[in-house]
């Protein structure tokens, strides 16, 4: 007879193998027919909200592993979010303008910028950006991330660009916006200028220069023939020099070398001295800097004076303590330079080359300058050592190349103008990690006022008009709200295609001076300001989203990027912070903790991961690590993750199987019915669901992802599930306690599968179109489990978990019998337990010690009994282990000495033939 049709084996449609990457598509095309985003947001409407305001990808190039992180993180939030009581609208959205894509029109698709008129060059821009928002679009769906892809905001759409020139009026009409003349980063490989934000530092070789500025009128401090001895690596700056910086707290001496004195801090004095070579310099005088303010040095060859000025900024950390002073290039030297009125002199142009101004040097490239600047110096006899230095230097974020200070006129926002309002926004935001307060609170505390500017034309023009009568800017109420009109209307593009007359108001003449003639601004804004006015353009525009956002999550890059300059937009027009809390995550290294690179090839290409493993592989790594911090990323830690989703995968699919035939409605068992362990196992899953949902709460998904897994191959398939197979394969298919376990499991699997479902998306729903009972087509479309107080018994837990902690021990015995070939499987083992007087007292509790242990018989000695000497020794109790007395149950595979007491089934056990005979008359009873 074939008594395998009388177990009750695992039988269910969910598919053993995963097969992600072929499965995972078929169910986002389900996804996308169904419209589950809608779905999603018509179950939760009328909740109280909470918005993720999404930072926006640059437009350019495939996602890579630091986007995945990003958008998965994002995601899981706002899928968990809205299972838990809120309408949680996502809206995806792009960065489409600036100078990356100006460059790839002109570098991959052969486009003369300057030979096609600005409204193609434009257009074509537009065309290329908007091409990578739909190839993004597809990279971010295939990673499984929810939201409204079917309208997504983009920077250059014209209801956007509409409300950032908005935004700009109002910071205008507030006196935040104003031009002037200052020294601002300026890239050369780009044409324009950049933001603190635009800039990175990177190692570049440069010269180590000292120079000697000869003493032209020593005011009576300074001997006439003494040279003050200067530092710079940028030698080629020093044709642009107006004046020469000393601390005004600081000494310093006058020193003979040689045949010539000469005058540099005393606290650098050993260093210079080792570094050009000088053998027992003489100290001949002293002063503080502020003796000397006032002398003036002669430029060492051109012919005109270098004053000696006072400049806190001055330090001792390297150099001579007399700092080199072109107020044309550097930011300090242009306050200096207005301080003591010492001009502006910038002889280079936008493209790095030195011009007339710097006789003797124009026509060449700053860089290029620098060798012929130090022949020069050398030639004059003012050279006093070279030497080179790789440090740290300002590098353009975009090209990757260096950066210099120029003196242009720019337009800028006013930090001082409202730079308290920020620093008390920030201290009424949470941050998340905290560091993430002081780190911008600084910033923003230190940062000069922000160059708004941009020499480009692919970006939201500076909707400002100049008088050709009198000159003067002009900026109204009228003229911004004409404009932001034309450009709602028509998109940003009708600035560079209409004349002035047709973008100002009908009969409009000059506030100033009556004028009726104009010209436009031909700059554009910073990117940044672009995406620093998504909140307004964003948040404000869309009915189904609220301002200020509950969250903003991005990388900790962003301090300085759109946290900073979202913040700034929304203080300077609102007086508050865009977002409630502020999160950061870390960067991606590969598994050895390098950055990654292409020359490295440590690179990990997430649609790699996904065309291999699948998204809900990424997404489970993304949940496993501390993302505040660096997290990393290999094949290695890759093949981990793919094993810890292989046995929550295994779990999930033997529950299914063992709820084939589980009706909830008509077989669920009462709690109070349940047996001991059973209420065990659901405390603990209560456990778990609120240890979850508290780790939710608090953005911690590395504890949602060690609790969901520990429970599934802990508590479930290395206990429970192993413990109850006898239960749910050998008893009667409708016997009371089979139907316990199956209640268990029930309960079970609805409270897991909804618990991860935000972290693997694919699979939480491909789980739950097996589980019978489910009313909702997705798991998407429910609510997190509550917590059941009812079912959490604290003595009942420490009883079990003691429990738990004396089987691991008997474990150990097995485990050593089994290494000795005491038997084959546990279910042939006998175990003689030892117990010591406490452990025997806490064991008799429990009638089914056989059943716990899975083998065949347990004898529990009493505490009097001497354990033979071969008897294992452990912790509270000692074990023995032999083969069980008996034969195999065919069916249960239970040794016992009862197989074959039944004549009519001489392979079974009692237990075994008396289930198999009632089933076959009930198979009889239902054929007659």
């Amino acid at each position: 007879m074939d008594y395998s049709k009388t177990l009750n084996l695992p039988q269910t449609d969910f598919p053993m193998r995963a097969n992600l990457p072929k499965r995972e598509p078929e169910i986002q095309r389900w996804w996308d027919e169904i419209d589950i985003y809608a779905k999603v947001q018509a179950r939760t409407k009328g909740r109280p909200k909470f918005i993720l305001h999404d930072g926006p990808p640059y437009a350019n190039g495939d996602i890579h592993i630091g986007h995945a992180l990003n958008k998965i993180l994002k995601d899981i939030i706002v899928r968990y979010k809205s299972m838990s009581g809120y309408d949680a609208p996502y809206v995806p959205g792009w960065d489409t303008h600036g100078l990356p894509i100006e460059h790839a029109v002109v570098t991959k698709e052969g486009v003369d910028r300057k030979a096609i008129p600005i409204p193609e060059f434009r257009k074509k821009c537009a065309e290329y950006a908007l091409s990578y928002v739909e190839r993004q679009k597809a990279q971010f769906k295939r990673l499984g991330v929810r939201g409204d892809w079917k309208n997504p905001y983009i920077t250059l759409k014209p209801e956007y660009e509409a409300r950032q020139i908005r935004v700009f009026g109002e910071m205008a009409k507030k006196g935040y916006i104003y031009k002037g003349l200052k020294a601002v980063y300026w890239s050369p490989s780009s044409e324009t200028a950049l933001a603190e934000a635009e800039i990175e530092y990177r190692d570049k070789r440069s010269p180590s220069l000292y120079a000697l500025f000869p003493v032209a009128d020593s005011k009576g401090k300074v001997p006439a023939d003494a040279y003050v001895v200067i530092w710079t690596t940028t030698p080629w700056t020093i044709p642009a020099n107006l004046g020469i910086a000393v601390h005004p707290e600081f000494d310093y001496v006058l020193v003979r070398a040689g045949d010539r004195r000469y005058v540099l801090a005393k606290g650098l004095l050993e260093n210079v001295a080792q570094t050009v070579g000088w053998r027992d310099p003489q100290v001949e005088a002293t002063w503080k800097g502020k003796e000397l303010e006032g002398v003036v040095c002669r430029h060492p060859f051109y012919d005109r004076p270098s004053p000696i000025v006072l400049g806190e900024h001055v330090t001792l950390d390297a150099g001579t303590g007399c700092v080199h002073t072109a107020p044309g290039h550097g930011e300090e030297d242009f306050e200096l330079g207005k301080k003591y009125n010492l001009g502006v002199l910038c002889p280079v142009d936008e493209k790095g080359y030195m011009t007339a101004e710097a006789p003797g040097f124009e026509g060449l490239f700053y860089d290029d300058a620098n060798k012929v600047v130090t022949q020069k110096l050398e030639e004059a006899g003012c050279l006093l050592h070279l030497g080179f230095i790789t440090h740290q230097y300002p590098h353009d974020w975009r090209t990757k190349k260096p950066v210099i200070f120029r003196a242009t006129e720019q337009w800028f926002a006013s930090i001082d103008g409202f730079r308290q309002e920020l620093l008390r926004a920030i201290q009424d935001v949470k941050w998340i990690p905290k560091w993430g307060e002081t780190r911008l609170y600084n910033m923003v505390a230190e940062r000069g006022d922000w160059c708004i500017s941009r020499q480009r034309v692919w970006g939201v023009p500076i909707p400002i008009f100049y008088c050709r009568a009198c000159g003067k800017a002009i900026i109204t109420d009228e003229t911004i709200d004409h404009v932001a009109e034309l450009v709602r209307q028509h998109g940003s593009s009708v600035w560079f295609e209409r004349d002035e007359k047709d973008l100002l108001p009908p009969g409009f003449a000059c506030p100033h001076c009556g004028g009726s003639a104009f010209r436009k601004e031909t700059d554009t804004m910073d990117v940044w300001f672009d995406s620093g006015s998504s909140h307004e353009a964003v948040l404000r525009e869309r009915e189904e989203l609220a301002w200020p956002a509950d969250l903003y999550l991005e990388g900790s890059d962003q301090y300085r990027g759109w946290f900073n300059s979202s913040l700034t937009t929304a203080v300077a027009v609102h007086g508050r912070a865009p977002y409630k809390a502020v999160l950061s995550h870390g960067f991606t290294l590969d598994g050895e903790g390098r950055k990654m690179s292409k020359s490295l090839g440590n690179v990990i290409a997430p649609q790699d991961v996904m065309d291999k493993l699948g998204a809900d592989i990424l997404r489970l790594w993304v949940a496993s690590v501390d993302y505040q911090a660096d997290v990393r990323i290999s094949d290695a830690i890759l093949a981990q993750i793919a094993e810890v989703y292989r046995k929550i995968r295994n779990t999930f699919r033997f529950l299914l199987g063992n709820l084939k035939d589980f009706n909830p409605a008509a077989d669920r068992v009462p709690d109070d019915q349940l047996e001991e362990l059973d209420r065990f196992i659901l405390a603990r899953n209560e456990r778990v669901k609120a240890r979850v949902r508290k780790a939710y709460d608090a953005y911690e998904f590395h504890t949602v992802f060690h609790a969901v897994h520990n429970f599934c191959a802990v508590d479930l398939s290395a206990f429970y599930l192993d413990v109850c197979k006898d239960r749910l394969y050998v008893e009667a298919a409708s016997s009371p306690r089979r139907r316990a376990a199956q209640t268990v499991l029930y309960d079970i699997l609805l409270d897991q599968v909804k618990l991860i479902a935000p972290i693997i998306p694919h699979t939480a729903d491909e789980v739950w179109r097996h589980i019978p009972g489910v009313e909702e087509i997705s798991v998407q479309l429910t609510d997190m489990p509550e917590v059941r107080a009812a079912r959490l018994d604290e003595a009942l837990e420490k009883k079990w978990e003691r429990f738990l902690d004396l089987r691991h021990e008997v474990m150990k015995a097995l485990e050593e019998a089994r290494r000795q070939k005491v038997f084959g499987h546990s279910l042939g083992a006998a175990v003689d337990l030892y117990p010591e007087p406490h452990v025997h007292d806490f064991l008799q509790q429990f009638d089914n010690l056989a059943e716990l242990f899975i083998v065949a018989k347990v004898t529990l000695h009493a505490p009097d009994d001497a354990a033979p000497a071969d008897a294992l020794k452990l912790e509270g109790l000692a074990a023995k282990v032999t083969p069980a007395p008996g034969e195999k149950c065919e069916r249960c595979w239970i040794v016992t000495p009862d197989v074959g007491q039944d004549a009519d089934h001489p392979t079974l056990c009692l237990r075994c033939a008396t289930i198999v005979k009632t089933h076959y008359a009930h198979v009889l009873q239902e054929q007659q």
